[in-house]
């Protein structure tokens, strides 16, 4: 794959593990629709990746509405991973994306361990521009009194071992809402995930004063934006220092290309932006032309020569 220069002459592309992107910045899942929906506002090629929103085996309705919350320096979410299933995903949304050019990430997520590798089979014909699979453990597992994946190292290792039917690098996405989340990431990487996604949101509560009551239909919501920032830079920069050698995507509160600086810095071989998206669908594209004139700026030649540099600094001590 060609090196993506741009206007600031910087190279951008990134490798997350084995696999290659033109750019090291990409859509997060969730926030970026099922198919090519941002395709209206931009060219989908021109960034690293198009990651979907959560992909179960089956068609899921999702929680009762209303679903999302604004809150200060983010939003709540219980959209509940609302989806159509793969097979339905992969004859609907899947075509306009590959005819777009864009390099897809699936994510999948399931309720038992069955379910992840029913999902993964399902996506095992995918054409190419399938480039990797998300696996996202951040979801209740029926076997264990609904307790989150992610916040178990061997039920997380489980997950991801099932997902290999699907034939091609998998990434796991944690969960923050964990004080294991490195013995959870030592598990994925165990079972075969070759990256970590880090992170999903952390749990939060809306209410509404008038009402008395919870603001969103399900009660408790994901949050994210700005207000999840540091804690995925931490979570990125813990996980970078205990895993040199594996492939890290970091997401939570890039909203600029700083955001995206941080998170390579911390550790990160690429980054997902998320919410931003949601007030401007160009938000991903920004980020990335952000980056790469902070880059130019600071003599920077390549975006790669950013991953991990703060951590090198305080492994050695250096202010």
């Amino acid at each position: 794959m060609r090196n993506r220069r741009n206007a600031a002459g910087v190279d951008l592309s990134a490798s997350v593990a084995t696999v290659r992107l033109p750019t090291a910045v990409m859509t997060a899942a969730g926030t970026a629709g099922h198919g090519a929906e941002l395709g209206a506002y931009f060219d989908l090629s021109a960034i690293g990746a198009v990651v979907v929103k959560s992909l179960s085996a089956d068609p899921w309705p999702g929680n009762p509405s209303p679903r999302v919350c604004p809150v200060p320096g983010g939003m709540l979410n219980a959209v509940g991973l609302q989806g159509p299933g793969v097979a339905a995903w992969l004859i609907d949304e899947l075509p306009a994306l590959e005819a777009s050019g864009a390099r897809v990430v699936v994510s999948i997520w399931g309720r038992r361990v069955e379910d992840y590798e029913r999902a993964a089979s399902l996506l095992a014909a995918a054409p190419a521009c399938v480039v990797a699979v998300e696996v996202n453990v951040s979801c209740p597992n029926l076997e264990d009194r609904s307790r989150m994946f992610a916040h178990s190292p061997e039920a997380t290792g489980a997950a991801v071992a099932a997902s290999v039917a699907c034939g091609r690098p998998r990434w796991a996405k944690l969960s923050p809402n964990t004080s294991d989340l490195l013995a959870v990431a030592g598990a994925a990487l165990d079972a075969g995930a070759e990256a970590l996604t880090l992170t999903n949101t952390l749990l939060g509560l809306a209410i509404d004063t008038e009402r008395r009551a919870p603001v969103l239909g399900a009660g408790g919501g994901g949050l994210s934006g700005d207000a999840l920032h540091s804690v995925a830079l931490r979570a990125v920069f813990d996980c970078r220092a205990a895993f040199p050698d594996a492939g890290i995507v970091g997401v939570g509160g890039v909203s600029d290309g700083q955001g995206a600086v941080r998170m390579l810095l911390a550790g990160a071989d690429a980054v997902q932006v998320g919410t931003a998206t949601l007030a401007d669908p160009r938000a991903v594209l920004r980020v990335q032309t952000e980056l790469a004139h902070w880059c130019a700026r600071h003599g920077v030649r390549a975006a790669r020569e950013l991953v991990g540099a703060a951590n090198d600094k305080w492994k050695r001590g250096q202010p």
